[in-house]
């Protein structure tokens, strides 16, 4: 990834129209989520997890859009930076920002009038003055984007690992990790779920020397490149008296328009054939990778004792095998009506076991594989 690859949204009206965009896709999001959900998928309480972070991408994104509103109308609005040749998604420096404005968001706030103070000089400088308050506009824009920042519940470049007690199985506690980033080599968020079996004398969050060594580990391996197979037997590990028992990784993009992006692959050239108005020229990817540990053995440790390793099961038959470091891995992309009437014309190679969720402009979701 190289600064070319960036591209620095200056026209007011492109950019409104970038953020619109992403607000349909993340509106979409659960809705997938859900159809994931019903046919078992994901549980309940994975579904109320990844909902969670979609729900923060959509307050970041929200969040973004007012920071920006004023993209070349004023001088000090900035421009937004994102990465049209891989992601689709605003660059990880984007967020990075975004973080350290939230550390002071508070005493931005107490600096500038309320919304309505500003809402009421615009309506004197229009009336009174007959100008357009753009300086005031763009206050207001300010004054909204600290106020989401302030709210807190957005996706950040780093978002810790919680842990979730699903019960016992035994003498061992049961519990669902989950933790996400915003990849900053790729320009793309990811969620990860852990099952995790717990034979410590503390449960794992209530520990006070394991919690703080188990986040920061995950957070340390929360890395694009690395397979899952790597992450997972690093954990185990690391920590004898716990024992991942699943792992999954979920890639929420590339986003594809043909309008914005500048990706390579069949998807450029289904978008541009589709020639989609506005607000339906984009496909997003939604890949799952998942990991399994298929049995455990025992390993010595030390000079008596003995303990607990995972054996991990990897798919021989997934185009890469052995290689992709997991159990399988499920592709799909969601899309509007319009583009995927033109992928199914075009049937461009490499998309027969990729699964297709069709939005409809009515907010439905249908499947097709």
């Amino acid at each position: 990834m190289t600064d070319l690859d960036h591209f620095a949204l200056e026209d007011t009206r492109v950019t409104r129209r970038y953020f619109r965009k992403f607000d349909t896709i993340t509106r979409h999001l659960g809705r997938v989520a859900g159809v994931l959900e019903a046919e078992g998928r994901l549980s309940r309480r994975e579904v109320e997890v990844l909902a969670r972070y979609l729900l923060g991408l959509t307050l970041t994104f929200k969040a973004l859009a007012h920071k920006y509103h004023f993209s070349g109308r004023w001088t000090h609005a900035g421009k937004l930076n994102f990465d049209r040749v891989e992601s689709g998604f605003p660059v990880f420096s984007e967020l990075m920002t975004m973080a350290n404005d939230a550390l002071q968001a508070e005493r931005h706030l107490r600096q500038m009038p309320v919304a309505e103070e500003l809402k009421d000089q615009m309506v004197r400088t229009i009336v009174g003055e007959q100008e357009i308050p753009t300086k005031l506009q763009f206050a207001l824009s300010q004054r909204l984007y600290y106020e989401e920042l302030a709210r807190g519940g957005l996706f950040w470049a780093r978002n810790d690992p919680d842990a979730i007690w699903l019960g016992n199985e035994g003498t061992r506690r049961r519990f669902l990790l989950h933790w996400a980033v915003y990849d900053s080599q790729i320009n793309l968020p990811q969620v990860y779920l852990m099952e995790v079996e717990d034979t410590g004398r503390v449960g794992l969050p209530k520990d006070e020397r394991r919690w703080p060594e188990v986040q920061g580990h995950l957070m340390a391996q929360a890395v694009a490149g690395l397979k899952l197979l790597t992450i997972a037997r690093g954990f185990d590990q690391d920590f004898d008296d716990l024992h991942p028992k699943r792992l999954r990784r979920f890639h929420i993009g590339p986003m594809y328009s043909h309008a914005f992006t500048r990706q390579a692959g069949p998807l450029r050239e289904v978008l541009k054939v589709a020639q989609a108005p506005e607000g339906e020229d984009w496909a997003l990817v939604w890949t799952e990778e998942e990991l399994m540990s298929e049995s455990a053995t025992r390993e010595k440790s030390g000079w008596f004792g003995t303990v607990e390793r995972q054996v991990f099961a990897l798919d021989p038959f997934g185009g890469q095998g052995a290689e992709s470091g997991a159990t399988r891995t499920s592709r799909a992309i969601i899309l509007p009506q319009r583009p995927f009437q033109a992928l199914a014309e075009l049937q461009p190679p490499g998309f027969g076991d990729v699964r297709k969720f069709v939005v409809s402009p009515g907010g439905r979701v249908l499947d097709y594989r």
